[in-house]
């Protein structure tokens, strides 16, 4: 299995979607560039922020394909998978790994109903060894949400390197800091408690919001680092005006169109949602202008 260092800000990156739904890796490229230009230190497809759930096997191995070639081994690439069996999950794991990605991001099973603690476990255990990639359990489901005692458990597989904590639930992170922070590797989702996190010893960040707002997010990483609390609470309220701007349940229309309104383009977003509402283009252009992101 290949070693992983995974720390600081690791962006997210959209999926762009053209007029005909289908994916434009084109613009994809784009991002990938732009992520990269702003120092990020991974970059993460086909998660939520990539509308992972939507994708096929095919647009999958596509997206990661094009990610990994325009990344060229400067920082780690994660491909996101969003399924909801073992099968399912081995199946696009090894299409994945063929593409050269260096890490998966995967969430427990998560459709209606949830397995059991030793289910989760041999779940993870049965992906690690028929894959043997480095695995980031992706702790987001809130009605699946694995706890702490089978995160300790899920030390025996040697695969499962990082905890990507996300669900809203900050009591849960630092219960993961204090009990199990020697063992994995433990990424912020949280997109407006990154700060904090940092404060209370979280490797790093995975999330969406450096999607959006990569520069003064990678400035709030190296901000903590040197000790800066004042730089790094003033990035944090700049990047939280952005955040409360696009948070909602069409966050993959409203962080495009705040891509948009920075002269980025990352495509619309999978149908059956729509494109942001001008009131909502207004509202994330305010706080983009408040973050001093745009004039």
């Amino acid at each position: 299995m290949r070693s992983l260092d995974l720390h600081g800000m690791i962006s997210t990156v959209v999926t762009p979607f053209d007029e005909h739904d289908r994916v434009d890796l084109d613009l994809l490229r784009g991002e990938v560039k732009y992520l990269l230009d702003a120092g990020v230190t991974a970059i993460c497809a086909c998660g939520s922020t990539g509308e992972g759930q939507t994708l096929s096997l095919e647009e999958s191995t596509d997206i990661c394909r094009v990610v990994v070639e325009e990344v060229a081994g400067r920082v780690p690439v994660i491909a996101g998978v969003i399924q909801n069996s073992t099968a399912q999950v081995i199946r696009y794991s090894l299409a994945l790994k063929e593409t050269g990605v260096d890490a998966l991001q995967i969430t427990p099973v998560h459709y209606v109903f949830s397995p059991s603690a030793d289910e989760t476990v041999a779940y993870f255990r049965e992906i690690g060894e028929a894959v043997d990639l480095p695995i980031v359990l992706y702790n987001v489901v809130p009605w699946a949400l694995v706890p702490v005692d089978v995160i300790e458990r899920l030390a025996e597989v040697p695969q499962l390197v990082a905890v990507k904590q996300s669900g809203g639930d900050m009591h849960l992170l630092v219960d993961l800091l204090a009990r199990v922070r020697d063992r994995f590797t433990i990424l912020a989702a949280l997109d407006d408690l990154h700060y904090p996190a940092f404060m209370l010893g979280a490797h790093g960040a995975l999330a969406a919001i450096p999607t959006v707002t990569p520069r003064l997010s990678v400035e709030l990483w190296n901000a903590v680092q040197a000790g800066d609390h004042d730089l790094a609470r003033e990035l944090h309220e700049r990047i939280l005006t952005v955040w409360r701007a696009i948070d909602g349940p069409n966050l993959p229309a409203t962080l495009k169109a705040a891509l948009r309104l920075q002269g980025r383009d990352g495509g619309l977003p999978r149908r059956p949602f729509s494109p942001a509402s001008p009131a909502e283009r207004e509202r994330i252009a305010a706080a983009l202008r408040a973050a001093n992101l745009i004039a």
